[in-house]
Order: structure tokens, then C-alpha cells, then sequence
């Protein structure tokens, strides 16, 4: 989304501002019926909104909007897509019962993932209408305007069928036909793939000049294709398929004696999927291959890896690698949303070394542990010292990790607190740095550090759901399983070299010489790679791995969160006034009653 779109002017509300509240409180009204249900109109009229392609274009900015607008700006996000998986980490306050696994009743899931979905995909399906209606637009405009409305309705039902498994499937025409039954999952997935093909073709290139960039492109829904069919590929492979993880109990030993634990290589057996046990994953490998291949061959678009050091430029957020990103305004009351908050921290004013609040959810010492020392992604990924505002009467602050490179540069002092000399490097500047071995030393990311301003709560982080970087590791993923294992590797390089990470080869020590160990390599480079972008929890679930991997944490993580899972968190729970109200849905999904 481009946030020219949704700047507010000071003399006179927009066009866009009066027909997107007034469909926001359209759509809001739905405590006495199915959030799937489309709403009527309302005040929205067409000689209100009008028939021209600035009519058209705020259809479409006032369907996105929703994204933000009351199903992300609450809080509700990141943590309905992120705070459920086993490297992510947090205190217990903010994580609480949805992060110790119990999503029954949490409004996070029900806002965010039922009712904000279907709210998008009701406005998508309201502006596509009108949209189609409309004759005083070009061609190219009226197309642009309608793939966007199919890109954005493929992501929600991509997002939903991954969280719920069978789901109902809003209908695009007008109807009062209300109570709409659950649809099985490869009815949806053949829904989201006709929409993001659809898309496909008519959304403008990012190299068309009347491209918007933060908008919805050819090359997004072209990108979006191909990890929707790697999500089901994988999910189809075979029960008892192969996964090495790098995980187990945080420590070793109890109270003051504890120790971080090393980590372990644990193979796991991949349990079925429910709900793909009949795709064909070679064929659907087949097809995640060639959308990718398209998209790295530049038949939709133009994209490319940004250097390491530019990646995470506020400048840089919707250059060519963000191909599609949930875009923010700056101390917006509206068009926010916490993620800088959340994973940064705002600092007491704008220059001040000092946090005033926030800086909470960060990855745990074991995701940490995956990568070799000088990789970027921790070397300058990862926030090496900081300091809360309590911490400015003591001169004191945070370090991090705790291991005897930093803790001796940190302190002066090695583990075994044997004095060394003098802190040293970036540490050397007359603070008292320490650690905890808790909620207030995880590794905490520095993607979203960089906002215009950072000293306020609503701060313009943009949020990425699809990079390029995605695009490659998809394309090496199903390489891997079609059986050309040295394209896979050529690919899985492409993303590790960027960040100075040790090059993947068939041969030497560290050999990734079979099937197995690059689908291991492959899976654990996307947890490095996107960690702290809502990616982790949908990896492992697509993978039938993921009852494994958060129990093999052995209970609770770095900062006490609670990991242990069972089979009814494979889906969360239908929502209960959605059970009530309709009708065609009389049961929830196993194990939430």
C-alpha cells in the first residue's frame, strides 16, 4: 500500500476518507450475524463514490485499508501470525494464553484472522463489483484495479485456510445467501490460485509506469503463487518424510546453576497434513518451481536481493525485494500498527539511547545458535546492547549474547568470571552493561529499527509478507524435491552469501550431500532468514512438523514461555459467534469446543 493513498489532507475529508469509514462502520456492525456474510452498501452509493479511475482507486485503497484499519492496527499483530513458534519468544504478559497455545476466546485471533479476513475479502468483492461496473476508466487502470481486488482476496483465504483448515468461501456476487458452509481444503486452495493467477495477468508490472509502488503487482501475486503451491507440496509429502532440526531445552540445569543448552540435531518424521493427504506434491512442486522461475526470470517484473547493509533502510521499504508489505504512516491514529513497538521499543525522544517502552518479542538463544559467527543477520541483525529508560539513574544496560566473545567485551569479564580486561568495541563507552536470563535478553531484531521518527508508539515500521528472498528459497525448496539438488543449492546460496553466511556445498566437511540434510538446510535458512516476519509457525505446520519442534523444547523456552503442544493447536478455533450465527457450521475444528 503506498502511503500517498492514505495521507490525510488537512482542508477537506477526502472522497477515499468518506467511503472508507463509512464502509469500515458498514462492515463493523456484525455482532448479530456471520462476519462471513457481505454487507449491504449502506451509505456507500455509486454517485457517491462516482465512475472514474480516481473512483476506482478508492475502491481499492479503501479495501486496503482493512489490512490495517481494526484487523492489524490493534495490536492483534504481529502476535496472531508470529508469537506461536518455537524460536520466537516474549514475557508472559504480552504473550499469554494465545502463546502458551490456548487461541480459544483470544480476541487477537478473532479480529485479526476471522472477522478482519472476511472483511477484507468483503470489501475486495464490493469494489471488484462496482469496479466491473464502472465505463469511464481505461483498460489498463479498470484491470489493475480488479487484480488488485483478486490479489488481496487470494492472500485472506491464504491466510485463513492455513490457520483453519476448511473454511467458507464468501460469495463474490451479491447474495443474502448468509450461512455458508466450510469448504474442504483443496476447494480453497483451488479458489486462491485462480484468484492469484487472475491477478497475475492484470496487475501492472513494478517496471510499468503506472506501477504504485506499496501496491499489490504482477510479480506479488506471481510470488504469492508459487508459495502457495510450496505450502501444499509440502504439506502433501508423504508421512515419515525426513526433517532435521536444530532445537531442545533451553538449559541445562535449574536456578542459578543453569546453563543455556547446546543445541541438538533432532530428526523428525513428518506426520500427514490433514486436508492434503490427496494433492500430488511432485506436481504441485512442479508448479511452485515454474511460478517462481517466472518471477526470478523477470516475466513479471523486475526483482532483486538488496546488499545486507540496505535491506532494512526505511528508504528502501518497498524497493524491488518487498514485493508485497503492509505499509504504515507515521504517528498515524489509524494506519498504524505496533511492530516497531513490539520488537523494537520507542525511545524516550528522537536521538535518546533510552527505551522508553516496548522492545519485548525477540528470538530465542537457540535460533541465535543456528547461525555461524559472521553472519549479518546476527552480527548486525541482532541488537547487541540497549538500555531501557530505568536504566539511565544506574548507568546501566543490556547485553547480548551471553557467551564469552561478548560477555567479556560486554564486562570485562569471561563465564567463568575470571576478569579479562577492559570492555571493548562497542561496549566501551563507561556503561555498566549486564545480562538476565530472561523476557529482557532474547535476540531482538534491528529490521524495524529504522522509522522516521522513534520516538512514538505508532511508528512507521513496514511489515514484509512476501520478499524476494522468499522467491528464491521457494524456488531452491522445490528444486530440492523435484531432484536437482545443485540447482537447489545455487539458489539456497544466493540468500546466504548475501548475508557473509558459510556457502552450502555438496562436498567437504559440512557436506549437504543427500535429500534430506538440504531440505533441513532449506527449512532452517527460511527460520533465519524471516524470522520476526510471521513465517516460522506456518513452516512447521505446513511440514507436519510442528507438534515436534515445540515439544521438543521440553516445556518452556529462554523466557519461561509455555511450548508444549498438542494436536488441536495444529488449527485454530472457529470462532464462536461465527458458530452461533451460522448456520451451515456445526462443529469446530478438533479439540475446541
Amino acid at each position: 500500500m503506498n502511503s500517498k493513498y492514505i495521507t490525510k489532507r488537512k482542508d477537506s475529508p477526502s472522497v477515499f476518507y468518506q467511503f472508507a469509514f463509512a464502509l469500515m462502520l458498514t462492515l463493523g456492525m456484525s455482532a448479530c450475524s456471520s462476519w462471513i456474510e457481505e454487507k449491504p452498501n449502506g451509505l456507500i452509493t455509486d454517485e457517491r463514490v462516482g465512475d472514474s479511475e480516481e473512483a476506482a482507486a478508492n475502491w481499492v485503497t479503501g479495501t486496503y485499508s482493512k489490512l490495517i484499519y481494526d484487523m492489524f492496527c490493534w495490536g492483534y499483530f504481529p502476535k496472531v501470525l508470529e508469537f506461536d513458534a518455537d524460536y520466537i519468544s516474549g514475557p508472559d504478559w504480552l504473550f499469554g494464553t494465545f502463546g502458551a497455545g490456548n487461541f480459544q476466546g483470544e480476541s487477537d485471533v478473532t479480529d485479526a484472522l476471522w472477522k478482519g479476513c472476511y472483511g477484507l475479502i468483503a470489501r475486495a468483492n464490493n469494489a471488484e463489483r462496482h469496479i466491473n461496473a464502472m465505463q469511464n476508466l481505461s483498460t489498463e487502470a479498470k484491470n489493475n484495479a480488479i487484480g488488485e481486488m483478486k490479489f488481496l482476496r487470494g492472500f485472506a483465504y491464504f491466510l485463513l485456510v492455513r490457520a483453519y483448515g476448511p473454511i467458507p468461501i464468501q460469495p463474490e456476487e451479491e447474495t443474502t445467501a448468509y450461512n455458508q458452509p466450510r469448504q474442504s481444503v483443496d476447494v480453497v486452495y483451488a479458489y486462491i490460485t485462480k484468484n492469484l493467477e487472475e491477478a497475475s495477468q492484470l496487475l501492472y508490472k513494478n517496471t510499468d509506469r503506472l506501477y504504485q509502488a506499496g501496491h499489490a503487482s504482477a510479480g506479488a501475486a506471481a510470488g504469492l503463487l508459487a508459495k502457495v503451491y510450496a505450502t501444499q507440496a509440502s504439506a502433501a509429502m508423504p508421512a515419515g518424510t525426513e526433517i532435521i532440526v536444530r532445537t531442545g531445552p533451553a538449559y541445562d540445569g535449574t536456578g542459578d546453576d543453569r546453563a543455556y543448552a547446546p543445541l541438538r540435531s533432532v530428526t523428525m518424521q513428518k506426520n500427514a497434513v490433514i486436508g492434503y493427504e490427496e494433492m500430488n506434491a511432485a506436481n504441485l512442486y512442479q508448479k511452485a518451481a515454474d511460478w517462481a522461475k517466472k518471477v526470478i526470470d523477470g516475466e513479471y517484473g523486475s526483482y532483486e536481493l538488496l546488499t545486507y547493509d540496505q535491506l532494512w533502510k526505511k528508504a528502501n521499504s518497498n524497493a524491488s525485494e518487498f514485493m508485497f508489505s503492509l505499509c504504515t504512516v507515521s504517528g498515524d491514529a489509524t494506519y498504524k500498527v505496533s511492530v516497531h513497538s513490539q520488537y523494537e521499543g520507542y525511545m524516550t525522544e528522537q536521538g535518546s539511547d533510552f527505551i522508553q517502552e516496548g522492545g519485548w518479542v525477540g528470538c530465542t538463544r537457540h535460533w541465535y545458535d543456528l547461525f555461524d559467527s559472521q553472519d549479518l543477520r546476527i552480527v548486525k541483525g541482532v541488537k547487541h546492547r540497549w538500555r531501557a529508560k530505568t536504566q539511565r539513574e544506574s548507568n546501566s544496560g543490556f547485553y547480548y549474547p551471553q557467551n564469552n566473545e561478548y560477555t567479556i567485551a560486554a564486562t570485562g569479564y569471561d563465564l567463568s568470571g575470571n576478569y579479562v580486561g577492559e570492555p571493548t568495541g562497542i561496549y566501551a563507552d563507561g556503561v555498566s552493561y549486564y545480562y538476565s536470563q530472561d523476557a529482557q535478553c532474547l535476540a531482538f531484531t534491528t529490521k524495524y529499527m529504522d522509522v522516521t521518527n522513534n520516538a512514538i508508539n505508532n511508528a512507521d515500521a513496514n511489515f514484509p509478507f512476501l520478499r524476494y528472498a522468499d522467491v528464491l528459497l521457494i524456488y531452491a525448496e522445490a528444486q530440492n524435491e523435484l531432484g536437482n539438488s545443485s540447482e537447489a543449492i545455487d539458489y539456497l546460496n544466493m540468500v546466504r552469501v548475501r548475508s557473509n553466511a558459510t556457502v552450502a556445498s555438496a562436498t567437504g566437511a559440512a557436506a549437504i550431500d543427500s535429500k534430506v540434510k538440504l531440505r533441513s538446510a532449506i527449512i532452517e535458512e527460511r527460520a533465519k532468514e524471516f524470522a520476526c516476519e510471521a513465517d516460522r509457525r506456518w513452516d512447521l505446520i505446513r511440514w507436519g512438523i510442528y507438534l515436534q519442534a515445540m515439544n521438543a523444547i521440553g516445556g518452556s523456552d529462554d523466557a519461561g514461555v509455555l511450548k508444549t503442544r498438542q494436536e488441536r493447536n495444529l488449527l485454530f478455533p472457529i470462532p464462536q459467534p461465527e458458530l452461533n450465527t451460522n448456520k451451515a457450521i456445526t462443529e469446530n475444528n478438533p479439540g475446541w469446543n
